[in-house]
């Protein structure tokens, strides 16, 4: 048959259009000769009659199937909805379409504007019934060879993935040999690097902590460098996405899985679309076996950092958040003992420094009101001086084990660095191998090889930089300089350069829990504390009125004020005070206007010198009366021959005007010679004479 008599002449003066497609990115890769023939069908157009021809190749690397968007097949359908084309050309049905839906809306449009379908095998007319069943049986089958391939596939990989041997993808720090199956990477570098997210985890207890540390001391993780064949990779900064797949990945406990992620389809516009890589539960994977390989943890220690990065995120009952700072001692620890719920923090103040506890759930989702808000200072003081109580008999071995810890980081540090270096050497060393056999007269590859030899030496020059200069030396510890570690424990506690962080880890170390209730009618807050290994307690802070600040000044202080005020003045108070060491409420030393201040709120009458009446007078007014120095009167109460009164140690004398007339204070006086002492019946002169 001819062209003309198959095709007629108003059809062929559309354009004819070329469809080429192939499912996946791997087969425009590998499967090259099949896309040749697709392009090869341009000559069957132009054979055909067609001079106007256009290829469509927008949708190379995508599936067919209904679930993936193919611009180039909508490109397809808008034409012929306008009656532009007039054939439409592809390889076979299953180029065009693998899903009845797609499939026979095509054959409908075409049958409305007379275009032609052309294979290799022929030209039909959807039009004519007899062609249309034949259009509609290639697609059908199409559609269904589509279903039986992947029935099988996946039915061959469930079964090999059920023993162990399905060779999927794995995380870097695995690779699979060729005779053992799969194992641990022989790259130490890379191993030393995975092992330290783990120990790190152990310590901080939050994966951002953990990527901040390793951000700290400048430790790099792999990067794919093949478009993610993993089969080479290069060293970049670590990210927070390297630190949150090792945790999450049970390949490092050493559990083969598969099918721990599922495809969900949804209908988008009219379509369906499905995607990929949503995580199932633990308990719903297709295929676990444990022990299957070498792990970096255990399968228990596993579930222990699934359970903490799943509190940190939500903050759910059974459990706590790891210490994240800020300023609240107790944040993410406490229950609320009449709802359960855990308590949030809250900061008010100007600035909003003060933390503030409240369980605000209640009101937030249901209206209700709060079951309970009470300030963070006095309670957290009090968990702090229990804390240190419970931590008194273990200081010294305590003291022991962090230094053993802090020597284990510094060693695992080390040892990435020197493996860094190791790496970096080779790396230059086979530069420098490569650029020696080059040939000198081809200028282009000599080059580019010098350039990359020249960056290989400035990596070792810029590890030999940070590398520390000395190396630290052992040291012995002696168990006899921690005699008195437990009683600066309050002091290193509260010392400044300890973080919030630090104390909150240190209270999750021995505190699993604080349950929490206010009793409104003696105004306390109630903590019952769950420490670790199942011990329980309850202490008592009493909660502070409404108005009523932590600025108070101490009883000690308004003791000594009331003691002094009737006697001595404002000045004379705030200095026994301030050598006392006895400070205001805010932490400041004593004026006469700060004393003052204190006095009229607190309704402690003022110092008053009519009301002495002559009968009590200072050192300095009884120096004056008795013509002598202030010396002279302190070194007569010191011996005792002056009676004198202190209210408080520390406060100015009172010395009765009566005394200064008796014959022992005259008679001292009076000793113009030497120095007065005082005669001890017990003590025998050296010369009896004098």
């Amino acid at each position: 048959m001819t062209s003309a008599e198959l095709i007629p002449a108003a059809v062929l003066k559309r354009k004819a259009v070329v469809y080429v497609r192939q499912s996946t990115q791997s087969q425009v890769m590998i499967n090259l000769e099949s896309k040749r023939r697709q392009y090869d069908l341009v000559d069957v157009a132009r054979q055909r009659g067609f001079v106007d021809v256009e290829i469509i190749d927008d949708d190379l690397g995508r599936s067919a199937s209904g679930t993936v968007a193919r611009p180039g097949f909508d490109r397809l359908v808008a034409w012929l909805c306008a009656g532009k084309v007039g054939a439409v050309l592809c390889f076979d049905a299953s180029r065009l379409a693998r899903n009845g839906r797609d499939w026979h809306h095509l054959l409908e449009l075409c049958g409305l504007v007379e275009a032609r379908v052309i294979d290799l095998d022929g030209v039909y007319n959807p039009c004519r019934p007899n062609d249309r069943l034949l259009l509609g049986m290639k697609g059908s089958i199409s559609e269904f060879e589509l279903g039986v391939l992947r029935a099988r596939m996946l039915d061959a990989a469930r079964s090999k993935a059920s023993r162990g041997e399905l060779r999927i993808s794995v995380p870097f720090g695995y690779i699979w040999h060729r005779e053992v199956g799969l194992g641990l990477d022989p790259d130490l570098r890379l191993q030393e690097v995975i092992r330290l997210i783990f120990a790190r985890f152990r310590e901080l207890g939050s994966a951002r902590q953990v990527l901040l540390s390793m951000k700290a001391d400048q430790i790099h993780f792999p990067r794919p460098s093949d478009e993610g064949r993993m089969t080479s990779f290069e060293w970049m900064p670590v990210r927070y996405r390297n630190v949150i797949a090792v945790l999450k990945n049970p390949f490092y406990a050493g559990v083969y899985v598969y099918g721990k992620s599922e495809k969900r389809t949804a209908i988008i516009e009219g379509r369906a679309r499905r995607s990929y890589g949503h995580g199932k539960p633990i308990g719903t994977w297709e295929v676990m076996i444990k022990d299957h390989h070498e792990g970096y943890i255990g399968w228990t220690e596993y579930e222990r950092n699934q359970n903490q990065l799943a509190l940190n995120n939500y903050g759910r009952a059974g459990g706590v958040k790891s210490g994240r700072g800020g300023r609240a001692l107790l944040s993410g620890i406490m229950s609320c003992g009449q709802c359960g719920r855990r308590l949030s923090v809250a900061y008010t103040g100007n600035p909003q420094t003060r933390p503030v506890y409240r369980c605000d759930k209640p009101n937030l989702m249901m209206g209700l009101p709060r079951c309970m808000t009470f300030g963070g200072p006095r309670v957290d003081a009090a968990i702090g001086r229990e804390l240190l109580l419970a931590v008194e008999p273990m200081a010294i071995d305590a003291a022991f084990e962090a230094e053993r810890m802090h020597r284990e980081q510094q060693e695992d540090q080390q040892r990435i660095r020197d493996l860094e270096m190791q790496q970096a050497r080779y790396e230059a060393s086979l530069a420098e191998r490569r650029y020696a056999a080059c040939d000198p007269d081809n200028r282009l590859i000599a080059a580019q090889l010098e350039k990359s030899w020249e960056a290989a030496l400035r990596r070792v020059r810029d590890l030999e930089t940070h590398q520390p200069t000395e190396r630290r030396s052992d040291i012995t510890v002696d168990p006899n300089a921690f005699t008195n570690l437990a009683e600066n424990l309050s002091a290193a506690w509260n010392a400044p350069g300890v973080t919030m962080r630090a104390r909150q880890q240190l209270l999750r170390t021995l505190i699993t829990d604080i349950i929490v209730d206010v009793d409104d009618e003696v105004r306390d807050v109630v903590l019952t504390i769950h420490w670790r290994g199942g011990r329980h307690s309850e202490l008592r802070v009493r909660k502070p009125r409404t108005g009523e600040h932590g600025c108070a000044t101490t009883e000690d202080a308004l003791a000594v004020m009331r003691s002094m005020a009737g006697r001595w003045s404002d000045e004379h108070i705030a200095a026994s005070l301030n050598r006392m060491g006895l400070p205001t409420g805010q932490g400041k030393t004593w004026t006469a206007h700060r004393v003052s201040s204190v006095r009229r709120v607190r309704g402690i009458h003022a110092y008053r010198s009519a009301e002495k009446d002559g009968a009590w007078l200072t050192m300095s007014e009884a120096a004056k009366l008795l013509g002598v120095t202030n010396h002279a009167i302190r070194r007569l109460i010191k011996a005792g021959v002056l009676a004198a009164e202190q209210v408080v140690p520390g406060a100015p004398y009172q010395i009765r005007a009566g005394d200064l007339a008796s014959g022992p204070v005259m008679s001292a006086i009076a000793r113009k010679a030497r120095p007065y002492r005082s005669t001890d019946a017990n003590t025998l002169p050296m010369f009896p004479g004098t």
